[in-house]
């Protein structure tokens, strides 16, 4: 999320209560935002709590790192020690991004463009821009900051923009990292019935110009799909995920965090990502690999009791 304006990094602290003696660094130094780690920019805030993420914090092109050890100033980085980045962080982002409950079916403030048909029983959040000659079919929520581009159809039941699925476990229960990311829709997307889209954390969610998506499809948050995409029912994407150009997901496929599915590439029913794969090549099993291969490692399992009854 990008602030409306500048702010030094003391102001922030100021803003929330972080105490100022926590910066190490420059005080004065401008703040244009804040984001989490997978999506910081310089000039973002970001945190971490845990020593296996202190190096890829420290790296990241974020200039403000809120985090829980009191260690060298890396060259170009501010630091702020806290006992508990995760609590100041949130605190930011509330600070920020308040939660503004809706007072209307459909907002005031939402731009919806000439030709859209918004059907009975839609819900449209605080501003909101729907482009030119969509249709939102009945029961459809958009929550607020939500784009949708020209040309879009969104079916039944489904919701934009909720709630990121993102938890600190505590020792006696899970905190909720607040959100204050977007979901971004493109021109020419099919969204089927009963699928659910979830905001950015910080950052944004986006599904790219000409992607149909089947009914009962789960995208995470910040993930982003590129154009062209087919992705058929019950498909399950976690957070963080790229998805590039004209990727195929047929039915039941489950896709885990933080990966890439490159250019091209097809992943068949029932298949487990659970790490990167390359783009132009067709997938199977969980984990996916190659589906020739698959498919012949299938084969030989089928004859696995002939075989043994031979040897015996």
């Amino acid at each position: 999320m990008k602030f409306s304006k500048q702010y030094t990094i003391s102001e922030i602290c100021s803003l929330v209560n972080i105490s100022i003696q926590s910066i190490r660094g420059d005080q004065n130094s401008a703040v244009t935002g804040i984001n989490e780690i997978h999506k910081v920019e310089p000039g973002d805030i970001t945190f971490v709590d845990h020593p296996k993420y202190y190096d890829r914090a420290l790296g990241s092109a974020a200039t403000f790192v809120i985090l829980n050890k009191d260690v060298d100033v890396p060259q170009g980085k501010v630091l702020i020690i806290s006992d508990d980045p995760f609590r100041d962080y949130v605190a930011i982002v509330k600070h920020f991004k308040p939660y503004i409950p809706s007072e209307a079916a459909i907002s005031p403030d939402a731009k919806i463009g000439e030709g859209t048909v918004i059907e009975p029983f839609v819900f449209i959040g605080r501003n909101v821009k729907i482009g030119k000659n969509c249709i939102i079919f009945p029961n459809v929520s958009i929550h607020a900051d939500t784009v949708i581009g020209d040309n879009v159809i969104v079916n039944s039941g489904t919701v934009i923009g909720g709630e990121a699925f993102y938890f600190k476990r505590r020792p006696d229960y899970y905190d909720k990292l607040e959100g204050c990311g977007r979901v971004v829709i493109e021109d020419n997307v099919e969204v089927g019935s009963c699928c659910t889209i979830d905001k950015g954390v910080s950052g944004d969610t986006v599904v790219g110009k000409g992607t149909k998506m089947d009914n009962h499809i789960q995208v995470g948050h910040d993930t982003v799909i590129g154009k062209n995409c087919l992705i058929s029912s019950q498909v399950g994407i976690a957070g963080v995920v790229t998805i590039e150009d004209d990727v195929i997901l047929w039915g039941q496929v489950g896709v885990q965090k933080d990966l890439t599915i490159g250019k091209g590439a097809v992943v068949l029913g029932q298949s487990g990502v659970a790490k990167s794969i390359q783009g132009g090549k067709t997938y199977f099993g969980s984990p996916v690999r190659d589906a020739v291969d698959k498919m012949k490692e299938l084969a030989l399992v089928k004859r696995l009791p002939e075989i043994f009854e031979k040897l015996t």
